[in-house]
């Protein structure tokens, strides 16, 4: 007898859980993976506005900063040292720096990273 009322329950049980399977409407199929698109496609964005596009605009003012460079600038190299440009041509690479005290460098173009301002 414990049996049959332990069944009948079960049984009563999966009958009200089919009836709640069958009350709800199906998912939409195309929705989660629209939502999940459309997620991937707002990361790809932040992460060419956050990441890529500030990098290449800090890669394009530096080119424009060393097309911009003549004679007599003042400017820091990669290595820290601060001199004063004595040759530069536009077609060649290599740039001598003045770092006083008679002391001349060769140095590439690439490495200079900016202009040494006067505090």
């Amino acid at each position: 007898m414990i049996f049959i009322s332990s069944a009948y329950a079960q049984e009563t049980a999966a009958v009200a859980a089919d009836a709640a399977v069958q009350a709800m409407p199906p998912a939409a199929p195309g929705n989660p993976v629209m939502w999940n698109l459309g997620l991937i496609a707002i990361l790809v964005v932040m992460f060419y506005m956050l990441l890529i596009r500030p990098q290449q605009k800090r890669f394009k003012e530096h080119a424009d900063m060393l097309s911009a460079l003549k004679k007599g600038d003042k400017v820091v190299t990669a290595g820290g040292l601060i001199g004063t440009i004595e040759k530069i041509e536009d077609k060649d690479d290599e740039v001598i720096i003045d770092l006083g005290g008679g002391m001349k460098v060769t140095a590439l173009r690439t490495t200079i990273q900016g202009m040494a301002t006067k505090k």
